[in-house]
């Protein structure tokens, strides 16, 4: 049984900074790919950041040099380092986790990922 539980969500001023966790169990970690995304109050979940198994990183388009997604194969923790935050920024934030070992190619797609942890909240004041 696959479990992901995020954790590091919070309240912040405009401007600063969070890192999120996300811990997962029961999958072969090392070969998974990992995603963030999350979802405002009344709009679609929105891909942030993935990682493949190589390491290699692909952001979304609105947190391009702002966040930046990591991971660490012994914690079995994957992480989303969020800096010049911003009221838009405002959402609940989801760890995701890909079925395909070794996946050659970057997922973004919401369809690509089969597990999902419970989201933690983030909400960045003006």
């Amino acid at each position: 049984q696959v479990q992901l539980v995020e954790s590091g969500g919070g309240l912040v001023q405009a401007g600063g900074s969070l890192r999120l966790s996300c811990v997962a169990s029961g999958l072969a970690f090392s070969n998974a790919q990992l995603a963030w995304f999350r979802q405002a109050p009344g709009k679609e979940r929105e891909f942030v950041a993935a990682i493949r198994w190589t390491g290699n990183t692909t952001d979304g388009d609105s947190v391009k040099g702002r966040f930046t997604i990591s991971r660490d194969n012994a914690k079995n923790t994957v992480y989303l380092h969020m800096n010049s935050l911003k009221p838009e920024d405002t959402a609940v934030y989801y760890c995701a986790a890909s079925a395909l070992n070794r996946d050659r190619y970057s997922r973004r797609g919401i369809s690509d990922y089969r597990y999902w942890g419970q989201g933690t909240q983030v909400t960045v004041s003006s």
